[in-house]
């Protein structure tokens, strides 16, 4: 208990639980975006982007719903109040994304086609480089006035 409150009185604290809690929320929307893209990859290699959109557009809607509730919430523990706030803060976390995805496009076609890469590998690989990036951006960006 005594450890559990110093950890609480420490600086970075809220800082570490807010990159624990969007762990969280990420390993499940990373599962399900990775799972429809390895269904896509099983069908048929060449609809590799296919899954990729596909597994952007239904994760990221899990990912929106579980970071407005449980990682970046306001301090009245209430996300957002009315339907232009969902809106903003969605098309913020859509723009958010589509930039890592710009990004995963570009990485999966040069592993693909410049570096032979197997496409099996090529989504782990794309979670260390782009997971990073979306925490400082939801962070920063598009949950931004949550900060307050």
């Amino acid at each position: 208990m005594r450890l559990l409150t110093r950890l609480r009185r420490n600086r970075l604290f809220p800082i570490a639980l807010q990159i624990t809690k969007y762990s969280i929320v990420g390993v499940a929307s990373t599962l399900i975006s990775h799972g429809v893209c390895y269904i896509f990859i099983f069908i048929n290699v060449d609809y590799i982007y296919i899954g990729q959109i596909l597994g952007f557009i239904i994760s990221v809607m899990n990912t929106y719903y579980w970071n407005n509730r449980y990682t970046f919430k306001g301090d009245d523990n209430s996300g957002c109040k009315h339907w232009k706030d969902h809106a903003r803060a969605i098309l913020r976390v859509y723009v958010a994304y589509s930039f890592s995805v710009l990004l995963g496009f570009t990485l999966t076609w040069l592993m693909r086609n410049l570096m032979g890469i197997s496409e099996w590998y090529i989504p782990i690989i794309l979670l260390f480089i782009c997971t990073p990036i979306n925490f400082i951006i939801n962070k920063f960006w598009a949950f931004k006035e949550r900060m307050n």
